[in-house]
């Protein structure tokens, strides 16, 4: 069976040489889906690869405008 990839806010971090307070706006902003595995009040995060993937396609300034 295959499992969907999830990384932590600070690989996606390392993975966008972002400071992971970045990621952490991306994800409170909507901008990045993401779940949260925390509980009490303590974010957990994790993002999963596809989501990633898609994030950075919509932020590419190359793509077709209208």
């Amino acid at each position: 069976m295959f499992e969907e990839q999830e990384l932590t806010v600070e690989q996606v971090a390392r993975e966008m040489q972002v400071h992971k307070s970045r990621v952490y706006s991306w994800i409170q902003t909507g901008e990045l889906p993401a779940i949260d595995i925390g509980r009490r009040g303590k974010h957990n995060y994790r993002v999963s690869r596809a989501d990633l993937e898609e994030f950075k396609q919509s932020r590419r300034t190359d793509r077709d405008r209208d």
